[in-house]
């Protein structure tokens, strides 16, 4: 609490110091050069996109099996998000079908990191630079992920004539640290940096905050119709505190899901999380997966079990081609990307954080188990 404290104290609630220590000290820990604070990961991918000209016919190639944020904000330009088909294993989309969606009209690849697992960047990378596209991160599950010995927002570093690229963090109530509400945006890049600060306090011109302070002005110029997505210096407060933890936080959830790949992984019924020995799982989420031929009931069943144990579920993701919206704006039917379709009927996310006590676990696999052992063929 003593970050809070001083935020209280010092009288400045909004966006100050304390929102630029914080930029600063998550930059370090991810190994980004350029970071910006805001008040969500929406927010930030919005404002990459926004730097980049994204503009209304323009097409950026992204998954289908993620939350609404990662492909609304390509809809805020009225430019098209083109959907594409996961890796059975692993939830993360498929490099070879991005390649072949690159059309003429592309501008930019949004993937996401799905339950802290990282993306394939290295084939997403050489992608993006052959065909010149931005990469915009969708890193909301992947704090602190690491992809070949490199932090996941390390990858957003700028390289001599490489395309644009972001990595976008969230710090929502749910994720690995949080702020309540907020977001980061990490770049190589200090112009595209520049414009992500601008635009994300109404169009404001250069250290806008400054003008409150002794060095400050109240003169300042408006350069472009910009948001409101600023982040406070009582939430920065809170993400400086929750990253001074954020690996003790990791490892307690490592710890927890491995306790169940342990318990899991050789029940018929069941198949435990994919992981890669080149990466650091953030382990965001826990993704079982029901092998539904070995049951007499389907997932939704599965978990009303589990709340009957008093074991809290949830589902990731509705991938979203199955939405109304994208049915009926482009025509998307279930079968059009199969692989999200059938993994998503299968997925249950089990309670994982890092707060969680033994007893907890213990309670959650014994109820799996159970239910497994109860409704088995």
């Amino acid at each position: 609490m003593s970050q809070i404290k001083e935020v209280l104290e010092s009288g400045w609630l909004t966006t100050g110091p304390k929102t630029t220590q914080f930029e600063a000290a998550f930059a370090a820990a991810v190994g980004a050069k350029e970071a910006i604070a805001v008040n969500s990961c929406t927010a930030a991918m919005h404002l990459a996109l926004e730097a980049i000209d994204l503009r209304p016919g323009d097409e950026v190639i992204t998954t289908s099996y993620t939350f609404a944020a990662t492909a609304e904000v390509i809809r805020y330009f009225d430019a098209r998000p083109i959907l594409v088909d996961i890796r059975a294993h692993d939830f993360n989309i498929d490099p070879e079908l991005i390649e072949a969606a690159v059309s003429r009209r592309t501008r930019a690849i949004l993937p996401v990191h799905v339950g802290g697992l990282p993306a394939e960047m290295e084939a997403i990378r050489t992608i993006a630079h052959q065909n010149q596209l931005a990469v915009v991160e969708d890193a909301a599950h992947a704090f602190p992920a690491r992809y070949k010995g490199n932090p996941i927002g390390y990858s957003a570093t700028a390289e001599d004539g490489a395309p644009a690229h972001f990595a976008c963090f969230s710090f929502y109530a749910t994720k690995s640290i949080t702020t309540g509400e907020g977001g980061m945006i990490c770049t190589g890049d200090k112009a595209l940096a520049e414009r992500c600060r601008v635009m994300a306090l109404h169009g404001i011109s250069k250290d806008a905050w400054k003008r409150y302070t002794n060095e400050g002005s109240w003169y300042y110029e408006i350069i472009a119709p910009g948001y409101k997505y600023n982040m406070t210096d009582i939430a920065a407060g809170l993400g400086l505190a929750q990253l001074a933890k954020a690996e003790i936080m990791r490892q307690r959830r490592e710890e927890i899901a491995l306790r169940y790949n342990s318990a899991f992984e050789q029940e018929d019924a069941l198949q435990v999380p994919f992981d890669r020995q080149n990466c650091q799982h953030a382990w965001h989420l826990y993704m079982l997966r029901l092998n539904l031929d070995h049951l007499v009931i389907d997932r939704t069943r599965f978990i009303k079990e589990l709340r009957k144990r008093n074991i809290g579920a949830s589902v990731h993701f509705i991938p979203l081609h199955l939405h109304p919206y994208y049915r009926q704006t482009y025509g998307y039917r279930p079968e059009d990307l199969p692989l999200a379709f059938e993994e998503y009927q299968r997925q249950v996310s089990l309670p994982l954080y890092s707060k969680m006590v033994e007893q907890d676990v213990d309670d959650v696999i014994e109820a799996v188990l159970e239910i497994v052992t109860c409704f088995s063929h």
